[in-house]
């Protein structure tokens, strides 16, 4: 399903020096360029080295083929980076250029938002063809119609593709996102980032309320073709930062430390950036997502360890009605947490390891049902 009904938010230009943006942007295309190239040129000797490699592996360990799946994806994303780098000119031009840019096309914010859609579900899709792994979706009909927030969780590099790929598709909903400074790596969001409403932060910069600021402005003039999509972890997951966060949250929050020493599959929610959203954004429904089956796939060397072949990725969806939001930052951080707690132990259910909740806590609630505060 295409966009069509988006609003005429604000967006966020890039605050950097001209020249630095400039010289990124042809780093990275040149990176791409010459990437895709020379793994053209060399890609029958190439696969035929991984193909060795993989042998050698799965007769010693009988390790899955690995290194000639990683190749070939390789090969297609850096296709797929030229082609969006290319609709990318062709959306420029075709919207006015400068003139679309100052004016704020909404034509080109649509035609951005089918333009990730169909970039993420690329990439999804090769994962999917050339690593055996298979999707079950449950509850997608609850993400649409916008709008809505979007609190997903965090696992690996490949669940960045999730929300796009079946929300996005799924109700024709572009999502306004918040994205790590780090993804202006990727052209397609460094620049077509640029022309829908898209907040790129730094972490650990310390721009805590300058950055608030933008969030914020996320939910300003949200369209009913629209969502605001945030993962209130902040980070991928995995047990060393669970303990971690845990700490932090005892020594900075310690009132949250008893919420947040429940949680044992996902990361304790960052607030700020969700508390905001849920003031500014009254009246919008929010959208939770949990899967698992992504868990440990946080870099390309464990993705080569094999665990990806034929894994089956399962993914939950549950809507929350606006009038279910409490009023009021106190009240509504223990509504997230209660919630972010129904995410943490379908997570645990699913993967085998869901732990009873304490008798003072009562039963969770069934993520679809979702317990009221």
């Amino acid at each position: 399903m295409r966009v069509t009904d988006v609003g005429p938010g604000p967006l966020f230009p890039d605050d950097g020096p001209f020249g630095a943006r400039m010289a990124r942007r042809a780093k990275g295309l040149t990176i791409e360029l010459g990437g895709f190239v020379a793994l053209t040129v060399l890609f029958p000797v190439v696969i035929a080295g991984a193909a060795v490699t993989d042998l050698a592996l799965w007769l010693l360990r009988r390790k899955p083929w690995t290194t000639v799946r990683l190749v070939a994806f390789a090969w297609l994303f850096l296709l797929t980076e030229l082609r969006s780098f290319a609709a990318l000119a062709a959306i420029y031009a075709g919207t006015g250029g400068p003139i679309g840019t100052r004016r704020g096309s909404l034509r080109r914010r649509r035609l951005i938002y089918d333009l990730r859609i169909h970039w993420c579900r690329s990439h999804l899709g090769a994962i999917r063809r050339l690593f055996g792994v298979t999707i079950e979706v449950d509850g997608i009909e609850e993400a649409g119609p916008g709008p809505v927030l979007v609190f997903i969780r965090h696992a690996s590099i490949i669940d960045n593709t999730l929300p796009d790929a079946l929300v996005g598709h799924a109700h024709g909903l572009g999502l306004r996102f918040v994205l790590k400074r780090e993804l202006e790596m990727l052209t397609l969001f460094d620049i077509g980032g640029r022309w829908v409403p898209t907040v790129f932060v730094r972490r650990g910069s310390g721009a805590t309320d300058a950055e608030l600021v933008k969030v914020r402005g996320l939910a300003d003039r949200l369209g009913r073709g629209e969502a605001i999509l945030v993962y209130p972890e902040g980070t991928r997951f995995t047990e060393k930062k669970l303990a971690r966060a845990k700490e932090v949250v005892a020594e900075r929050q310690p009132h949250l430390a008893p919420l947040a020493e429940r949680l044992q599959n996902v990361l304790p929610p960052r607030l700020g950036g969700p508390l905001a959203l849920l003031e500014d954004a009254r009246g919008v429904d929010v959208v939770f997502c949990a899967h698992v089956g992504l868990d440990g796939f946080e870099y390309i060397s464990d993705i080569w360890r094999g665990g990806l072949v034929g894994q089956a990725i399962r993914v939950r969806f549950w809507r929350v009605p606006a009038a279910d939001v409490p009023a009021g930052d106190e009240a509504r951080t223990e509504w997230l947490y209660a919630r972010w707690q129904e995410v943490d132990d379908w997570v645990g259910e699913q993967l085998g390891r869901a732990r009873p909740a304490p008798a003072s806590a009562g039963a969770p609630a069934r993520p679809g049902t979702p317990a009221r505060s």
